[in-house]
């Protein structure tokens, strides 16, 4: 069992995904610092607390108001879209470049699929064809 355990851990699958993950944390770090220093508060300027993270939209109640902290949520997206826009750019353009490159050196030609119209002009043919050899 143990033996099992340890050819699973020294796989390279298991070593990158834990790089991956301790490069992905120290990342958003980096993006979280940039997103709150930096985007918050020029898009502070135009709210009305003055602070995007602490821009809140009062609801009245009956018996207490409820304050919605709108401005911790959109704070928390811009930062996922940052951190998403940059992992694309960094990782999966190139990527994707890469595969290409790869793709045309190997002779790999990809097949575009066929349109809807061009199925039913097949299938049409085909029936036409069945018919006839009745």
């Amino acid at each position: 069992m143990l033996q099992g355990f340890k050819e699973f851990v020294m796989r390279g699958n298991v070593v990158e995904l834990a790089v991956a993950v301790v490069i992905g944390g120290a990342f958003g770090a980096i993006v979280t610092a940039f997103v709150d220093y930096i985007v918050n508060p020029l898009i502070g300027a135009f709210v009305p607390t003055g602070d995007l993270a602490a821009w809140t939209i009062t609801i009245p109640g009956i018996v207490t108001d409820a304050e919605l902290g709108i401005g911790g949520i959109i704070s928390a997206l811009i930062n996922f879209l940052v951190i998403a826009l940059v992992i694309y750019l960094a990782l999966v353009m190139p990527m994707n470049k890469m595969a290409e490159r790869r793709a045309a050196k190997l002779g790999i030609v990809e097949e575009i699929p066929p349109t809807s119209e061009e199925l039913l002009i097949e299938i049409r043919d085909l029936l036409a064809a069945q018919n006839a050899g009745r």
